[in-house]
């Protein structure tokens, strides 16, 4: 007689069922391990796949701020070469202007003008040409008084400012239109 004809057959299904149910956990178990395992090893290759994608745009985006700022450098050097050139055309033209100015204060200079002598309503009888005889060569001129002359100045130093301000702003642009389609 064997061991198992001992055990009453109600047991005997009850102890079957009972080792079907571990069997069924037990394989369920090592299925969901695997399955885990399996998982984790995907989850840790899109983690360092993720992982390197970021690295290869923060490189590339690293690289795109470093070539805008030298650009940027670039051109803020050619913009103070500018204003260090328009200054110093600024400050040349008033020192000119400033010389000239002080040569007329002393007399030194006479700013003069020509004398239509083809126009007979200023009543002034000037001769058209000179004569041989003559020791005047050229046009006839008419000297301006002092005062007149330094408002004569002084409105070309404005529009002389004025039009290096100007060179300076047109420069300006230029520069930052070039800087902007330099890709």
């Amino acid at each position: 007689m064997r061991l198992v004809d001992l055990i009453p057959l109600q047991y005997r299904v009850l102890v079957a069922g009972f080792l079907l149910c571990a069997l069924v956990a037990a394989s369920a178990a090592i299925a969901w391990t695997v399955q885990g395992w399996r998982y984790g090893q995907q989850l840790e290759k899109q983690a360092r796949l993720h992982t390197e994608t970021l690295n290869q745009i923060t490189l590339a985006s690293t690289a795109l701020q470093r070539t805008e700022q030298d650009k940027r450098l670039a051109l803020e050097q050619r913009l103070a070469v500018n204003d260090q050139t328009h200054y110093r055309a600024l400050t040349d033209a008033q020192r000119d202007q400033d010389r000239l100015r002080d040569r007329l204060a002393t007399a030194d200079v006479r700013l003069s003008v020509l004398l239509d002598a083809t126009d007979t309503t200023n009543g002034c009888a000037v001769p058209a040409a000179t004569s041989p005889s003559g020791v005047v060569h050229g046009a006839t001129r008419a000297r301006l008084d002092p005062a007149h002359a330094q408002r004569i100045i002084g409105i070309t130093v404005d529009g002389d400012r004025g039009l290096i301000a100007l060179k300076a702003c047109q420069s300006y642009v230029d520069e930052l239109r070039s800087g902007g389609h330099a890709d």
